[in-house]
């Protein structure tokens, strides 16, 4: 069932290059059933969520596929999962995302706050980088503009337009995952990837000779211990 379900979840985003691909569900699903050892959930649960969580993606589908979870569900009827586990998977989706957090709108499942904290983590460190890198490229828009600085108090109406900058991305959103993870695991693996892009972020304002991001990056740190 499993296998099935990722060979249609990658035959659907085997085009994508905005950092929302194969590449980034394979890391979410990995991280998740790590998160599932430690938190004691149901492995297979949170799989199936891992696995479709951004089959919808607004910004790769669009609203009306968001809203309908359109691909999530066709992919769950041809895999003939049971109506109890597809409901359970759906309704995880549909609380994951940060513009859902925006919004208000938090998992409730442990399996579903799993998955949205594997997410999460997705954006930090190593592999966080290169994603905001690829989404800026991808739409046209610089990594580093040293004129212009992130927005300070994100709303939904704010995020929903691409960030002025890769820079900028990362701290209005990856930064700031820290207070949206939910489970303790998550929490615990989020630390060092925040230590590993902050540190990032100092040796490109250091290359860059851009010394008010360094200010910025220092105050930025102090305000969110």
């Amino acid at each position: 069932m499993i296998e099935e379900v990722t060979k249609q979840v990658s035959e659907l985003l085997k085009n994508d290059n905005s950092g929302h691909g194969m590449d980034h569900i394979r890391r979410v699903v990995n991280l998740s059933l790590k998160l599932t050892e430690k938190e004691k959930a149901d492995r297979e649960l949170v799989a199936l969520i891992a696995l479709l969580h951004d089959v919808d993606d607004y910004k790769i589908f669009g609203t009306e596929s968001a809203e309908n979870l359109t691909n999530a569900k066709k992919i769950l009827e041809e895999c003939a999962i049971d109506a109890v586990l597809k409901k359970q998977v759906l309704d995880a989706i549909q609380t994951i995302g940060f513009s859902k957090r925006l919004r208000g709108i938090e998992p409730k499942t442990l399996e579903a706050k799993i998955v949205s904290d594997a997410d999460m983590c997705d954006i930090l460190g190593a592999n966080g980088i290169l994603r905001v890198y690829m989404y800026h490229q991808k739409n046209e828009s610089p990594f580093f503009d040293r004129n212009v600085f992130p927005v300070e108090n994100m709303t939904i109406e704010k995020y929903k337009k691409c960030a002025d900058s890769g820079i900028c991305h990362l701290f209005e959103k990856a930064l700031k995952i820290k207070e949206f993870l939910l489970t303790k695991s998550g929490k615990e693996e989020a630390e060092s990837r925040f230590q590993m892009t902050t540190q990032f972020l100092y040796h490109f304002f250091d290359e860059e000779n851009a010394q008010e991001w360094i200010e910025y990056l220092d105050n930025f740190i102090k305000k969110n211990e």
